[in-house]
């Protein structure tokens, strides 16, 4: 029986480490290093990315990512969040979900063209594969995530 790993990239020293995916809630670090791996202790929540943390959290991270571009003052982003925060927890160990604020992080923003908000990007293995604009139904958000996962 095969037991499905997930390669990570350190942060630091830039060492791909293969974690098994029952694993990855553990807590794992770096075989080479000893550096907490990125993205790995995130299971189970929603994360905020940066135009400084993207790379680490969201283009390095080996499995699948949707990214929440939002706003604070955005009312239908609001609605989302809850949304999000559930899936976070129902796909634990099969889906990082993290926010990125485009008021906070424009350099993310425009590099994605985000003209509207909420945007949902998701990422498979640090490569835009699709990209959900407006305030959509847990139900669609999940259509578009199982086509990926």
């Amino acid at each position: 029986m095969s037991e499905e790993n997930i390669i990570v990239k350190c942060s630091r020293c830039h060492t791909k480490n293969r974690v098994p995916a029952k694993r990855i809630a553990d807590h794992p670090v770096c075989g080479k290093c000893g550096a907490p791996l990125p993205g790995t202790s995130s299971q189970g929540r929603v994360v905020e990315v940066t135009d400084r943390s993207f790379g680490d959290e969201v283009l390095s991270f080996a499995g699948p990512v949707l990214v929440d571009c939002w706003a604070p003052w955005c009312g239908p982003c609001r609605m989302v969040a809850p949304v999000l925060e559930q899936l976070a927890v129902e796909y634990a160990g099969r889906l990082k979900i993290a926010k990125l604020n485009v008021d906070d992080n424009p350099m993310t923003a425009s590099r994605y063209t985000i003209q509207s908000i909420p945007t949902l990007l998701l990422f498979k293995n640090g490569n835009q594969v699709t990209k959900l604009v407006g305030a959509h139904p847990k139900a669609e958000i999940e259509r578009q995530l199982r086509a990926f996962l």
